[in-house]
């Protein structure tokens, strides 16, 4: 089988955290000030230790309103020093191949390698729609354009006429920063292409639908798929690089998490159920939040809720490198960000068992404290002894 397994065993889980931020914004709300709170929100991320940011591309529908990953990741890698910015995805039918590869080497210079390129075949039929393209090409073209965007990454000129762009003479003026190129990441849903996709090329994958019913059935299925398509092409595929994407809200109680996201989770659902007439069953439920909770769709609660979803997550998939959380503006900017911050200070950490070994030495201390403690006690009666003479002198000369 062609497969590594650098996100751990179940004895050794380690996985990076991160967020999509696809963005969801109501049409309620000034778009201007949206979007700067978007880019500060990557700055506050990245200084309590989030590794990975997705940034989506979007062109109709209202609420999704960043049309251009690559400029956003410009100005967020400007307010951040250490978290890797990803497309979260560049739409390859929308674009030609040689743009988007130029542009994305750029950004791999501009942030000194740590810009992640996600790509797919474009979400919102709308989109599609404007630009005169058949929702059915969409994916036919996005493997093409794939394999142009490779070989321009390789150094190589390009000749290739398509239906949809033409080369002649192709090639890209700079090499990537990262070397052979950033790492790339294929969104996956539901179908079988993507993991195909991923798999004959080694690449990445991004679950984006991985806590829905369905995209939860095909989590293991799809990897499986990746995998034994790797391994016919002699390409491993490394489970460090599957990511999954969830939406997740946490506070101190599940009461105050419920609370919490009654601030927006409705105008996000209604957008859903606009967008996708095909929603999950979740958010035509009587009470949204419990049917989310319930299905384990969503989590809204504590932060132990969400290490249960986690492991469930890696039990199904047997294991993967990074988790998603869904930036959906449920709650309002404070409690968002105070989700964010228990996530980082007690869901990672419970999760990758960063504090075992603290664990472990509190415990052997606890155990042998009375033992510990009087040695220390008698090495400093003992010293107090061996010094009195020391001592009362010292005392009569104060005096």
């Amino acid at each position: 089988m062609a497969e590594t397994l650098s996100a751990g065993s179940a004895g050794d889980r380690i996985i990076r955290n991160g967020i999509f931020l696809a963005p969801f914004h109501p049409t309620t709300e000034d778009p201007t000030l949206a979007i700067e709170r978007d880019l500060d929100l990557i700055g506050f991320l990245d200084s309590i230790g989030y590794d990975e940011a997705w940034i989506g591309e979007h062109h109709s529908a209202g609420f999704e309103i960043i049309s251009s990953p690559e400029v956003f990741i410009a100005a967020a890698a400007e307010r951040s020093k250490r978290i890797k910015l990803g497309t979260g995805v560049v739409s390859l039918p929308y674009h030609n191949p040689l743009m988007v590869a130029n542009r994305i080497i750029q950004l791999d210079h501009q942030t000194r390698g740590r810009v992640m390129f996600g790509i797919g075949p474009g979400l919102l039929p709308s989109d599609a729609g404007m630009l005169g393209i058949e929702v059915a090409t969409q994916r036919p073209r996005m493997n093409e354009a794939l394999g142009v965007i490779l070989r321009l990454f390789r150094g190589e000129t390009v000749d290739q006429e398509s239906d949809w762009f033409t080369l002649r003479g192709a090639k890209c003026q700079l090499r990537p920063y990262t070397r052979p190129h950033p790492e790339i990441a294929v969104a996956s849903t539901v179908t079988p292409n993507s993991a195909i996709l991923a798999g004959s090329h080694g690449l990445g994958m991004l679950c984006v639908a991985a806590t829905t019913v369905n995209g939860y059935d095909v989590l293991g299925t799809n990897w499986q798929i990746a995998v034994d398509t790797a391994a016919e092409r002699g390409v491993e595929m490394d489970r460090g690089r599957l990511r999954l994407v969830g939406p997740v809200h946490i506070a101190e109680t599940r009461e105050r998490a419920v609370a919490n996201v009654a601030y927006g989770l409705g105008e996000w659902a209604r957008y859903f159920r606009t967008v996708n007439p095909a929603s999950p069953p979740e958010l035509l439920a009587d009470d949204p939040v419990e049917a989310m909770i319930e299905s384990g769709m969503a989590v809204i609660g504590t932060p132990d809720d969400a290490v249960e979803q986690l492991d469930r997550l890696w039990q199904r998939t047997g294991g993967f490198g990074c988790f998603l959380q869904l930036a959906h503006n449920w709650a309002d900017q404070e409690n968002t960000r105070r989700s964010y911050e228990l996530y980082a200070r007690h869901v990672t950490p419970v999760f990758n068992g960063a504090n075992r070994d603290r664990d472990g030495s509190l415990e052997t201390y606890s155990k042998n404290s009375q033992e510990l403690v009087g040695q220390a006690i008698s090495a400093t009666l003992e010293s107090i002894n061996q010094n009195s003479d020391k001592i009362q002198q010292a005392i009569k000369n104060r005096g």
